[in-house]
């Protein structure tokens, strides 16, 4: 059901996505508020706050969908801003969840981070900051929920045709709203992060029908090239690895769902194989489709720099994997 929803809801194909590329703010808030009215901005949200209270499992399956269909809306991230509002039983979280507000998390100060930033310096990597409404400004454990007016906000264009935006704000902050949310605020990090290589499993899954379709269609000296055995060969790994992405994302939802002591350790697992295995499987793709593939009015390329931009996104493939190893030392496999 969720994934017939997403599709009933992403239908629209790449044109959408190609109009969308290199302006601000970059997504269509209408859909956006769409996506907030299916329940899909509080998915994880307590239904008696107002949230549709389903687990990671939904959350995997929707955010596939949004991998295939190269959706910018920033949807985790506002996930992640719903989460954080009801660990704070914020009375913005009514807003938010009925598409009305739209309040993105500002958290870190540095690329390669898991932590929230501390002080007053900037928060960098807010994606698709120019449509929000409000920043969720992290200091350590401390929400300071910002109104979009009250901080200077500098957006940088992406790979993908998206945009982060660093945010400072100017003067002292004000009180916070919330604090002692280091619990909250990891475990919506960790959901985020899950969802984020559940999105780039959908899109190589996508970039990967793609390929096959073109290699039982392409001829080359009077011969479809998907007979060429190093072609099946080349192909038959990226099938291979997509699986095992597939298997460590799936667990990892489960883990977390269950309340396992090893979920943090599993969604660790699961990013950082995502992040790894989308860049080698678009590139893959990419070489598959020989020069058709490296232009951009071809739809594997919008697939590979969306893969570009999620893969270190809430922490790429060496940071995770040494996450990994940290909280699970006695595993190998990461």
């Amino acid at each position: 059901m969720m994934r017939d929803s997403a599709t009933g809801l992403l239908g629209a194909g790449m044109a959408r996505v190609r109009a969308l590329r290199f302006t601000e703010p970059g997504f269509d808030p209408a859909l956006l508020r769409e996506m907030a009215g299916a329940g899909w901005v509080g998915l994880t949200v307590a239904e008696e706050l107002g949230g549709t209270g389903l687990g990671h499992a939904e959350m995997v399956a929707l955010a596939e969908e949004l991998g295939r269909a190269c959706a910018p809306e920033p949807l985790t991230a506002a996930q992640m801003g719903a989460a954080l509002l009801e660990a704070a039983r914020h009375p913005l979280l009514d807003a938010v969840l009925a598409g009305e507000a739209l309040a993105l998390p500002a958290w870190q100060d540095r690329a390669q981070s898991l932590e929230a930033a501390s002080g007053p310096g900037p928060r960098r990597f807010v994606p698709m900051a120019a449509g929000a409404t409000h920043l969720l400004w992290m200091d350590g454990g401390a929400l300071h929920v910002l109104e979009r007016a009250a901080v200077e906000l500098s957006t940088e264009q992406r790979q993908d045709g998206g945009h982060f935006a660093a945010v400072r704000v100017p003067g002292a902050l004000p009180p916070p709203d919330a604090t002692g949310l280091e619990a909250a605020f990891a475990a919506a990090r960790d959901r985020a992060a899950l969802a984020t290589a559940a999105e780039l499993l959908g899109g190589m899954e996508a970039a990967f029908a793609m390929t096959l379709d073109y290699l039982r269609t392409r001829k080359q000296f009077g011969t479809v090239i998907g007979s060429f055995q190093a072609l099946q060969h080349k192909a038959a790994e990226a099938r291979v690895q997509i699986s095992l992405c597939r298997a460590a994302v799936e667990d990892a939802a489960w883990r977390l769902d269950e309340g396992a002591p090893d979920g943090p350790a599993a969604a660790s697992r699961a990013k950082a194989r995502a992040s790894e295995t989308a860049m080698t499987v678009q590139q893959a793709c990419l070489q598959l489709h020989g020069g058709i593939g490296y232009t951009d009015d071809y739809d594997l390329g919008l697939h590979l720099r969306r893969a570009m931009v999620l893969a270190p996104l809430f922490g790429g493939a060496a940071l995770h994997r040494r996450r990994f190893m940290e909280l699970a030392p006695e595993t190998e496999d990461a």
